[in-house]
């Protein structure tokens, strides 16, 4: 199957970070905003959950959401996913099927973490899903600048550059 096969079949749509998406849940039960965290500006659903696609030569830029993201490797080859936090520094994940080699097939991004990830070299496209609890919103999602990680975290510049774009 090659990545127009999975567009096609999953009805992928363009995702702002980057890859392709369709959303495969949402839960019908909503957290009230009054008894999540203040840094939610309104009600969540519980979990969600969706397909993602990176063709090789795409990425996922760095960015950050209010909940934990479960990472679930499908098909294709491994990808890297990077995550920045200012207390731990950079780390670099393999997600993949590999699992002999080190790869993982889930991996859970916490809350508040930048992160992103591209196909590694010899991947023609990483198919992956990912579950957000409490459910993911738009509102949530925070494209990194480019400028403040790179003030932030020097020492991974060329990572930076790589998963950013100039704003």
């Amino acid at each position: 199957m090659n990545t127009e096969e999975l567009i096609e079949k999953y009805q992928l749509i363009p995702h702002p970070e980057g890859g392709y998406f369709r959303e495969t849940y949402r839960s019908e039960g909503v957290i009230s905003q009054n008894a999540l965290p203040p840094n939610f500006k309104g009600d969540r659903n519980y979990c969600t959950g969706i397909y993602f696609l990176l063709p090789q030569g795409t990425k996922s830029h760095l960015h950050r959401i209010q909940s934990d993201e479960i990472w679930h490797f499908y098909l294709g080859g491994s990808m890297t996913l990077i995550l920045i936090h200012e207390d731990y520094g950079v780390q670099k994940i393999i997600l993949g099927s590999n699992i002999l080699a080190g790869e993982t097939v889930q991996f859970v991004v916490p809350a508040g973490w930048w992160f992103g990830g591209y196909p590694n070299l010899e991947s023609s496209y990483s198919f992956v899903g990912c579950t957000v609890a409490p459910g993911f919103d738009f509102a949530d999602f925070e494209l990194a600048e480019r400028t403040h990680l790179m003030s932030r975290f020097p020492e991974s510049e060329d990572l930076i550059l790589k998963l950013t774009s100039e704003l």
